[in-house]
């Protein structure tokens, strides 16, 4: 199973000198690359309150497209000043499989963390196995 739940504030910079012409081109150029991506599941860019957002989530049986991944490794490349979460459950990673783990995103970097609030899923999110 892959799950995956997250979100992108999409900013050009991390100062206050914002160029609101590159972002405009910035958050163009990302819609085509999501409407590439052509994921059955949530994947939606979107301004609102004058600012540009991505959410993103997911549930199948295992990893694969969207790659979800790449997508955020993009983000931090065209847009460094954007910051964002990815909330990811994949069973099927033999380091991490009872783990939420949280990819972050800020000032053009990538992260990976264990969610604490939510590992090991088991016992926390579910019961174990009985045979």
């Amino acid at each position: 199973m892959f799950e995956y739940h997250g979100w992108i504030t999409l900013r050009d910079t991390a100062g206050e000198d914002e160029d609101d012409v590159r972002l405009r081109q910035v958050v163009d150029q990302l819609r085509l690359r999501i409407a590439q991506m052509a994921s059955p599941y949530l994947l939606d860019l979107r301004w609102m309150n004058g600012e540009p957002f991505i959410h993103l989530g997911g549930h199948s049986n295992h990893r694969s497209s969207p790659d979800v991944f790449a997508l955020f490794e993009h983000v931090a490349k065209v847009a460094p000043g954007s910051y964002g979460l990815l909330h990811v459950r994949d069973d099927e990673d033999p380091a991490h499989e009872n783990e939420i783990r949280v990819l972050r995103l800020a000032r053009g970097a990538l992260t990976q963390h264990t969610e604490t609030l939510l590992s090991p899923c088991i016992p926390t999110l579910e019961d174990p196995f009985t045979l």
